[in-house]
């Protein structure tokens, strides 16, 4: 019966909405374009094993319509996003390899010892911080791997500890350009350099930040309670760091590396003034060069190394789904979406910037934030053709699709993976409203403080 519903849903979705689109005035080519967008979007939600499949097929039919050429295929693939993620990934792949992370968690929790709000409080802090500076998944690898062994070692139930690290680390990923690959094509697109997120971005991540912790504490407080008694049962505690193989020599270079990655990353935008570069051109070319490094230190088996650390599963399906969302732009989809948001809001800048950002959250959550960024970029930039200040919707796009992919275990990346390792750990699952009610508080209450602090800073904002 199953087997039967999910097909007829698929149908109901993609040809009910090509009907209702047509019925509002949609022109032909928008109406096919929009279906066959649905297409992609609902084959990747209902069957996410085969996304590939259905991007591949989007834009064959996108091409054989003449609704997509060639030329055009290229130029929406975005080519200088999918480099900037190959370059970060062989540099955070050669991290991992040399148990950088693992490392530096464990003598942070060797630090910390028994006591399990503080112990909470600081493992919160720093997948916020990792998020931040690798990349969300990169952070939820590690951040897993330390919570579920303390789990295991006192016994007690990881859901609430996996819940309140994988919050921390979405709301770590909107604080830096590289921190989650909504930002990477925020960045990319709308011409933002790393220091004007650390301006931005930053400060309000730590702040929403400081407000989730008491929240998840609130809400989980029974839990962490019962993680304290069991520390205290607790004679004889482990030594973390035993746990991490690793040697000194491969320490000492991945810090030069780490370190140095992330200091041209905040400075490339004042040396491509310096050396007369357009903007961003360096922070392509950081993560190129740091992969380069990479690449250069496992030069024993290098193409193995390439080839397994470069997840091309996934940065081949983000090229077909930009390509596919071009058509969205090119067919005029994305400017009658752009209409239809400046009608509702009836020209004032303030409500369009609340549904904009609302409209971005609602899909992030029951969609993924990657999906409903690329669909809304093109959104944005035909919003800043009615004369509109734009800039202020590119926080607004970044926060929604990354505090808002806190929602359900969909809304990003890094709750799949979490959801994942939880199976392969544990062999049990998380039901949709036990992550959905503590996930509702803390994105909500995270957006709606995101939200009022662009909106404070507005007047502030580069024109």
């Amino acid at each position: 019966m199953q087997k039967l519903k999910t097909p007829l849903i698929f149908a109901v979705i993609v040809l009910g909405s090509a009907f209702l689109l047509a019925k509002i005035g949609f022109t032909r080519d928008q109406v096919i374009s929009s279906a066959i967008f649905l297409l992609v979007i609902c084959g990747t939600l209902f069957y996410w094993q085969f996304r590939v499949t259905f991007a591949f097929a989007g834009i064959a039919i996108l091409l054989g319509t003449k609704l997509l050429d060639i030329p055009h295929v290229i130029e929406h693939a975005g080519l200088d996003i999918i480099l900037f993620l190959v370059g970060m990934m062989c540099l955070i792949g050669h991290l991992e390899e040399k148990s950088f992370f693992e490392y530096l968690i464990a003598k942070v929790v060797d630090r910390i010892g028994h006591r399990a709000y503080l112990l909470m409080a600081v493992l919160m802090v720093f997948a916020t911080i990792s998020a931040a500076l690798v990349d969300e998944v990169t952070s939820i690898l590690f951040m897993m791997a330390t919570t579920f062994h303390l789990t295991k070692r006192y016994k007690v139930n990881p859901i609430p500890f996996l819940l309140m690290v994988v919050f921390a680390t979405n709301i770590g990923s909107s604080a830096t350009a590289v921190g989650n690959p909504i930002g990477v094509m925020i960045a990319l697109r709308a011409k933002l350099s790393f220091s004007d997120f650390l301006r931005w971005a930053s400060p309000i991540s730590v702040i929403t930040l400081a407000a989730a912790i008491p929240l998840c504490f609130l809400y989980f407080g029974k839990e962490i309670k019962h993680l304290a008694n069991q520390m205290k049962k607790e004679k004889a505690e482990e030594n973390e760091l035993a746990h991490v193989r690793y040697r000194k020599k491969d320490l000492t270079t991945c810090w030069f590396l780490f370190l140095g990655t992330i200091t041209l990353l905040i400075l490339h935008h004042p040396l491509e003034e310096a050396l007369g570069l357009e903007k961003n051109t360096l922070l392509l070319g950081t993560s190129l060069l740091a992969g380069a490094v990479a690449i250069f230190l496992n030069s024993q088996n290098a193409r193995d190394f390439f080839t397994r650390r470069v997840d091309w599963w996934t940065l081949t399906f983000f090229m077909a789904l930009f390509a596919s969302v071009g058509t969205l732009k090119y067919t005029g989809v994305t400017q009658r979406i752009a209409e239809g948001m400046i009608s509702v809001a009836q020209g004032n800048p303030t409500f369009l910037l609340m549904t904009f950002t609302s409209a971005i959250s609602l899909l992030t959550g029951f969609m993924d934030n990657v999906l409903a960024v690329a669909t809304f970029i093109p959104v944005a930039f035909d919003i800043e053709k009615s004369g509109v200040f734009i800039y202020p919707f590119w926080w607004g796009m970044l926060f929604g699709g990354t505090l808002y992919g806190n929602l359900t275990v969909i809304g990003s990346t890094a709750n799949i993976v979490a959801m994942g390792m939880l199976e392969r750990e544990y062999k049990q699952n998380i039901k949709f409203m036990d992550w959905l009610k503590p996930g509702f508080i803390v994105s909500t209450v995270t957006i709606a403080i995101a939200l009022f602090l662009i909106w404070l800073q507005i007047p502030l904002m580069p024109k």
